[in-house]
């Protein structure tokens, strides 16, 4: 399909900008010019300006600036070619097509969308008739409003084989199979009516066209909810419930709610939350997840409180891991146990599903949260088995960068959980679990009266040095010559590495000559960087470290696992970065010791000595790996 320059024009000028955007809009007219309050930002005295003679629109407070196709994709959130075929059918002018069978695919896919147009027609006009009275009832009872049951197209389909056949009759039963509104048994006897007896529901697309529909049960039965089949319209796996009022209300929001059923969605939109969408009957897919990051960078999943709710929130979860990117991820709010959307909003009202929505976690803490609770931690098998489950996710992640802050996450909060706690030196009490994040707990100790100690806090200006030799120094070395090998690490570490001050002035050079390069794009490769350090000590220095003998965590027979590669150097550079802090952190427990002789000041002197020989034993470990000569 071409869309020439000349055609778009002609469909710009054939489209009154002031009318279309007077559709969700109230506008006012000012001279020449139309003015609104903007949609794209909250204000309370009008800068938007339309101008039909220009066919353009302009923001003077967030300089929001477009035409009728930028409005339709920046407002209502359209792809380019949905936002360009609803103007041209406004318009009256035919989308040109690439070839005959596209040409044949549109014209078919128009009688289609006429056929699902009429039917939704026939179930809203059966749900305000005689055989509609169960039905509003049961609306009644759930307390849809009038205006809800308009706004999203509540209908009825008799209980009845052959109703809607009839009234269709003029489009061919052909087409109304083919559309997923009657069932063709095989030739064994006459087509019949797919929805019998149920509650109607349109689901259209992001255009607001209806593309299938959703019925529920009136009374006893099953399936409770029976959706369309895949047809040419319908893709269950590609569609979200209410994407076409969503979209628009997420630009005001800046958020998306996604939920379980058609209904939550509704109550929430009755109550004021117009911002919901919900897969349909299935577990959120890939392209459901694309789809949500196109209108926000990280949706919200909000699922029952229940088991099935939080086996849903997991599936999805580990579903969107291999498509996360930089600034792309999910969230997740649980509703409290035993309860969805529509009954919190009864019993509580907007304002606890506004605080439900506050907490939601970022993906990283659900999944660790979850992996905490899959079985006990007691024995050394049963965390190694939390430890190959985290990184099972962290290795699922395609992106690089998310890979390794992933398993970096996972590491820290693995190791606050477990390296921290009083009973690895016989203590007996477990410390509480946490994320490992803000407000969480993860690290903190029991001291002998109960109370709970905070972690031990990062180095301060005082730390000491790292020795000039020794095994501080030949880990030292081994981590820059691994950095060497995969300059792309250097960002990852960044700051930990500014912050460590060693006392080796040429390796200290070295480092702050590799930090500084890492700051321009082409020290993604290891000659890159060499060219960068020049051909004096420095480049020499870095040649050394690079022989094929010397300074590797990982034995040679694993580097062919990338992942198994950086998550050693993330655990060298960690360990190193921690060995100041605790130095720092002994000497001050110390110093409070001996000008203080208290239990209490005994107590946490030995517990940072503790973790001190513990941190000393996993330093020892990795120096004398056996491929570091």
């Amino acid at each position: 399909m071409t869309l020439t320059p000349q055609w778009l024009d002609e469909l710009r000028a054939r489209t009154s900008l002031s009318t279309l955007i007077g559709k969700t809009v109230k506008v006012q007219k000012a001279g020449r010019e139309y003015k609104a309050c903007c949609p794209f930002h909250n204000e309370k005295t009008p800068s938007f300006t339309i101008n039909d003679e220009k066919g353009f629109y302009h923001c003077f407070g967030c300089g929001a600036h477009g035409d009728a196709i930028r409005w339709m994709t920046d407002q209502r959130g359209l792809p380019f070619m949905e936002a360009v075929k609803e103007l041209a059918a406004t318009a009256g002018m035919e989308v040109p097509a690439a070839d005959p069978r596209a040409a044949k695919r549109a014209e078919q896919a128009k009688g289609l969308h006429d056929a699902m147009a009429a039917a939704q027609s026939f179930f809203e006009d059966q749900l305000g008739g005689i055989d509609g009275g169960d039905a509003r009832a049961y609306l009644a009872k759930r307390g849809i409003s009038d205006a809800t049951r308009r706004t999203f197209g509540f209908g009825y389909s008799p209980d009845s084989r052959g109703k809607l056949k009839t009234s269709l009759r003029d489009f061919g039963e052909p087409m109304l199979v083919e559309a997923g509104l009657l069932i063709d048994p095989d030739g064994e006897r006459d087509t019949y009516d797919r929805f019998r007896g149920r509650l109607m529901l349109p689901i259209r697309d992001i255009r607001g066209r209806v593309i299938a529909f959703g019925g529920r049960i009136i009374g006893q039965g099953e399936p409770k909810y029976l959706n369309s089949p895949d047809t040419p319209l319908f893709d269950k796996g590609r569609t979200l419930y209410n994407i076409d009022r969503a979209s628009p209300a997420s630009r005001q929001s800046g958020r998306v709610i996604v939920v379980e059923g058609y209904m939550d969605v509704i109550a929430l939109a009755q109550a004021g939350f117009g911002d919901a969408v919900a897969p349909l009957g299935t577990a959120l897919t890939e392209h459901q997840i694309e789809r949500l990051w196109k209108m926000v960078e990280v949706p919200i999943l909000c699922f029952d409180g229940d088991a099935a709710g939080q086996k849903a929130a997991i599936r999805a979860a580990t579903r969107a891991l291999p498509l996360l990117r930089p600034g792309h991820s999910l969230a997740f709010a649980t509703l409290p146990a035993g309860q969805d959307p529509d009954d919190l909003l009864r019993a509580e009202g907007p304002r606890a599903m506004d605080a439900v929505l506050a907490g939601a976690q970022p993906l990283v803490d659900r999944l660790w949260e979850h992996e905490q609770k899959v079985g006990p931690l007691d024995t050394p098998e049963q965390k190694a088995a939390l430890k190959q489950r985290l990184a099972a996710h962290s290795d699922s992640i395609q992106h690089p960068d998310v890979r390794a802050l992933y398993a970096q996450a996972f590491r820290e909060r693995y190791d606050a959980l477990f390296f921290a706690r009083p009973d690895r030196f016989g203590g007996g009490q477990r410390a509480p679990r946490g994320s490992g994040g803000g407000g969480s707990r993860a690290g903190w100790q029991r001291d002998k009266k109960g109370n709970w100690k905070p972690p031990i806090p990062p180095a301060g200006n005082e730390a000491r040095e790292i020795g000039a030799n020794g095994m501080e120094h030949r880990l030292l070395r081994a981590i820059l010559a691994s950095l060497l090998r995969d300059p792309e690490q250097i960002v990852l570490h960044r700051e930990t590495l500014s912050g460590l001050r060693i006392g080796d002035p040429a390796l200290a050079r070295l480092l702050d000559a590799m930090i500084a390069a890492s700051f321009r794009k082409e020290t993604v490769e290891t000659q890159a960087l060499l060219t960068i350090l020049g051909q004096g000590d420095l480049y020499n220095m870095a040649k050394g470290m690079l022989r094929a003998d010397t300074f590797t965590f990982t034995p040679h027979r694993m580097t062919t696992d990338p992942s198994r590669v950086q998550r050693d150097l993330d655990e060298a550079i960690r360990v190193m970065a921690q060995g100041p802090e605790l130095e720092t952190a002994l000497a001050e427990a110390t110093r409070r010791f001996e000008s203080d002789f208290s239990e209490e000041n005994f107590a946490e002197q030995q517990r940072i000595r503790a973790l001190k020989a513990d941190h000393d034993s996993r330093l020892a470990e990795l120096a004398q790996s056996e491929d570091i000569v």
